[in-house]
């Protein structure tokens, strides 16, 4: 299975053209978010209806540039995994949107409380012993996890959540997908999952991951951070 991984479009819709042919080889679409440039949040709309023309299967969140009530449009294109839980291929995925407070200058900051609260439908699933067995997690989350390349500002400073790398700690997913940190264009992993964070999409970058299945189980097979 290939998965074609963007994030940070930030109104840019021009990109989109030059990865066609990416789209058209990848399986699944998973966005991270941040579909408006910084402050100008009705740049959204068309980036969301151009990467709905670009693939039948995608999976989306928000990002902290993006308005809170976007969400609507997310759920109406039948994307949205922000909130929810849902299955392909015995692969559970789920995601969180936003980012952490910081500037206070963008419109979708959120406490690390909120964040990890998006996945609340998973964590009941998997708390739940009746339930079945979820091996095969993918999380998708605007905001990265602490202390990674993915949330690497420079060589100080990280600006992830404490309490999203506790929550991979815990769940053990194969794979999250994150953004928002520019800077933090990088493959990593906590434990046994990958951490992937492609890269701005509005300045050409994006990711390639490909999963293999032996019976139930899913695995990263490879990743490759991009630039089109």
């Amino acid at each position: 299975m290939k998965l074609l991984i963007i994030s940070d479009m930030h109104g840019n819709t021009e990109n989109f053209d030059k990865l066609e042919s990416v789209f058209k080889t990848c399986d699944y679409v998973l966005c991270a978010g941040d579909f408006a440039e910084y402050q100008k949040e009705e740049t959204a709309k068309p980036v969301l209806e151009k990467l709905c023309k670009m693939h039948d299967n995608i999976f989306a969140v928000l990002g902290n540039c993006d308005n809170p009530d976007f969400i609507e449009e997310l759920d109406n294109k039948d994307i949205n995994v922000q909130g929810e839980l849902v299955y392909f291929d015995g692969i559970a995925i789920s995601g969180s949107g936003g980012g952490t407070i910081f500037t206070k200058t963008t419109p979708n900051e959120r406490t690390e409380e909120d964040l990890i609260s998006d996945f609340k439908i998973l964590t009941s699933c998997l708390d739940d012993k009746e339930s079945a067995d979820i091996e095969n997690i993918i999380l998708i989350s605007h905001n990265p996890p602490k202390d990674t390349l993915c949330d690497k500002v420079n060589d100080t400073l990280h600006a992830g959540s404490e309490l999203l790398k506790s929550y991979i700690e815990k769940t053990n997913p194969l794979l999250v997908v994150t953004g928002h940190i520019h800077e933090g264009k990088s493959i990593d992993k906590i434990a046994n999952t990958t951490i992937v964070n492609p890269g701005p999409f509005a300045q050409g970058n994006y990711a390639i991951v490909e999963l293999e299945q032996q019976g139930k189980k899913w695995s990263v097979q490879s990743v490759q951070n991009l630039m089109m």
